[in-house]
Formats: C-alpha cells, sequence, structure tokens
C-alpha cells in the first residue's frame, strides 16, 4: 500500500514543481532523472496520474490534489488498474464502464467549460462538449503509408502481432504507446502524421492538373520536421521543394528525416519570417505551405497540461506572428500561385479570422478552406486553407 502513496506523493510533488515554462514531458524527464529511485513500472504510472490529472482541466476545484488524481485516473482510463485497485477499489471495480456513468458517480462535476475554458474563442463548426470531453483520452498514434509501401508496412505490422487499423487506403490506426519506431522503418515506408494533418493532403490532391507542368517549385516556409514536404512530395510527384524554418536545430533533424525518406534534392535556408526584408533564392514559388505557429489548441490531447497553462490573450499574439509570416511569405508567390494555409488550432482568430484577412489585406482568392475536425476519431483538429493569388 506504501508504493501507491509514494505515487500519488510523487505525483503531487512534480505537478506542484512545475509552472508550465516547458512541455509538461520535458518537466517530467528531469523530475525523474533527478530521482533515479523510481524504475520504468513506477515511472509509468507517475507519469500516467500527471497526466490524467492534466486532462481535467479546471474541474474539480473543490478537490484535493490526491482526489483528482485519483478522479482523473477513473475518468481517464477503462482498463482495471493496481493503484485504483488499493485506493479507490468501488471506482476501480466499474473503471470499463461508460464515461456517462463514471460522470455521474461524480455528480456529473467535470463538464465542458471547466475542462476547456476558452470555448468563446473557438472556430465554427465545433461541438463544444464532444471537443472539451475529447481531452479525457489520450489520442492515438497515426501513419501514413508512402507511395507504393503499404504491403510492406502492413505486412511488418502482422509480424509484429501488432493491433492496427487501416482507414482508407495509406492511414494506419496504433494505440498511442506502440514503439512503431522498432517495427517498421520510419520515413522510408511511413511517416508519423495526425490523421487530421493527413486530411490536409486533400487539398493538394485538388490543385488544377495545370500546377504539375512544368515541375512545380514549392516552398514549405515554416517546415519544422518536414512532415509536409514530405507529403507534398508523396502527393504531388517529382517537385523543386524548398524548406525553411526560423531554428537551424530544426532543419538539422529535417536533413536527418529526408535522408529516411529517400528526399535528395532540395533547398533549405533558416529565415525568420516574423521580419522582413528577407531572401530566398528559387522565388517566386508555384506553391507556398504555412503550416504557421499557432496556439496547437487542436493538439492538447497529446499535451493536456495546456488546459491549465494556457493564457488567452496569447490567441492574439498568435494570430499576430501569423498575419507578419504570411505577409512576408507571400511575397514570394508567383502570379497565379497557391498558398496552403495550416494551423492545429480551433480558435477562431488564427482561422477563419486570419483567412479572411489573406482575401482583405493580400487579395488572395480563397478556393477552399476547412475545419478538420479530429476529437471525434481521437486525432488532433486541424485548420486548413488553400487560396490564390490572382495571375
Amino acid at each position: 500500500m506504501s508504493r501507491y502513496y509514494s505515487y500519488i506523493n510523487s505525483a503531487r510533488e512534480i505537478i506542484a514543481a512545475y509552472s508550465g515554462a516547458e512541455p509538461f514531458a520535458s518537466h517530467l524527464k528531469k523530475q525523474f532523472a533527478a530521482n533515479k529511485k523510481f524504475g520504468s513500472k513506477d515511472r509509468k504510472q507517475i507519469a500516467q496520474l500527471c497526466y490524467s490529472y492534466f486532462r481535467l482541466g479546471k474541474s474539480l476545484q473543490q478537490f484535493t490534489v490526491e482526489e483528482k488524481l485519483l478522479a482523473g485516473l477513473f475518468l481517464c482510463h477503462r482498463s482495471s488498474n493496481d493503484l485504483l485497485q488499493h485506493l479507490k477499489p468501488e471506482w476501480n471495480d466499474v473503471i470499463e464502464t461508460a464515461f456517462e456513468k463514471k460522470l455521474q458517480l461524480l455528480n456529473n462535476e467535470v463538464h465542458a467549460a471547466a475542462v476547456f475554458p476558452f470555448t468563446d474563442a473557438l472556430s465554427a463548426g465545433i461541438d463544444v462538449e464532444a471537443f472539451a470531453l475529447s481531452h479525457l483520452q489520450q489520442p492515438d498514434l497515426f501513419l501514413r503509408i508512402r507511395p507504393r509501401r503499404k504491403e510492406t508496412v502492413v505486412h511488418q505490422l502482422k509480424a509484429a502481432d501488432v493491433p492496427f487499423q487501416l482507414q482508407g487506403d495509406d492511414t494506419v490506426v496504433l494505440p498511442n504507446t506502440t514503439k512503431i519506431e522498432e517495427l517498421i522503418m520510419l520515413n522510408k515506408d511511413a511517416v508519423v502524421q495526425d490523421y487530421s494533418s493527413q486530411r490536409v493532403g486533400v487539398l493538394l490532391k485538388n490543385l488544377p492538373p495545370q500546377t504539375f507542368h512544368p515541375k512545380p517549385s514549392v516552398w514549405d516556409c515554416c517546415a519544422a520536421s518536414g512532415g509536409k514536404s514530405i507529403m507534398a512530395k508523396d502527393i504531388l510527384g517529382d517537385i523543386d521543394l524548398t524548406v525553411s524554418d526560423v531554428r537551424e536545430s530544426i532543419l538539422l533533424n529535417l536533413k536527418k528525416r529526408f535522408a529516411e525518406a529517400g528526399i535528395k534534392h532540395y533547398n533549405s535556408k533558416v529565415i525568420d519570417l516574423s521580419h522582413s526584408p528577407f531572401t530566398i533564392h528559387y522565388s517566386p514559388f508555384d506553391l507556398i505551405i504555412a503550416d504557421v505557429p499557432c496556439s496547437g489548441s487542436g493538439t492538447w490531447g497529446r499535451t493536456p497540461e495546456q488546459l491549465s497553462f494556457f493564457k488567452q490573450e496569447s490567441i492574439e499574439t498568435y494570430s499576430a506572428l501569423q498575419k507578419k509570416i504570411c505577409f512576408n511569405a507571400s511575397t514570394k508567390l508567383k502570379p497565379g500561385g497557391y498558398f496552403l494555409y495550416i494551423t492545429c488550432s480551433v480558435f477562431k482568430k488564427e482561422n477563419e479570422e486570419n483567412v479572411q484577412w489573406l482575401q482583405d489585406e493580400l487579395k488572395l482568392n480563397l478556393l477552399k478552406q476547412e475545419l478538420l475536425i479530429g476529437y471525434t476519431q481521437k486525432a488532433d483538429t486541424m485548420f486548413a486553407a488553400l487560396l490564390q493569388k490572382p495571375a
């Protein structure tokens, strides 16, 4: 029994020491590194307690930290747990029951506005309750199978006896804890890419055929680890690719990933698009992909600490940054070229309102915009809009 109280106390101390200044995963790693007494099983249980606590957002304020830790463990999981069995056996006995009945046991104290308190800022079309309560479960892991690699990936997953589902032609759904890097050739055969992020590719598939001739020039201007670039190459074929990011270290990671993906010929440059002027060769471009820095609010199922630490005034800060980036990047777009705007945000100021600004201020024509809802499928929620510069 003392071992389970030790888990509770450790989780409480780790949470109390967290300020929100860095991702909780980084904080947790440092805490475990500073305290070597915990084995891997212990660390897993403590981490599970902490993340379940954060998934509740600002719910259960009247609970003690210990009570909230246990309530989070109960609500966020569906399988029997030794810790609950020893400290709250009446909850463990019904842990597999429907979520609604679990809420009733807690007197329905966990509700949408307490879990996700920024509902007035949401984009149109979001089911507030379904979205907010989706944070109480961990999203799945998604793979995008690369062209002509489906048979290989499926064979490897079956050989490893890993539970998975195929969704459409090239999407694989796996439990989030799957150590996929041990099972397949990542980036060569398939890339880790959320389902909603994969759906952005539909906008590229629907580009008019003339975009492909001659070889289109594509600039991924906020490239990060290069996932959108790999997808663009897989969809559009032979492209003249340029990637940039404000962080040199990120581009070094991208270089490694591109090598694994077999992408050898591309241009790379460190650029801070929040400032101008800047120089970039090989412009202007037929297509600019702007997967802009954002609040990440559509991905908080993976980083639930943000439910407690995010400040609503940051939305305006992100929106202003996105406008600067888009304004500067758009100067390198060919007449008749396409501008693909992407966020992993659920906030209208980062989404629809910025797309309206792109039309009003930059005079781009909107071809299609879509809120890519993922919370009904244990995936991220994203936003994408395809615009075109007048010829």
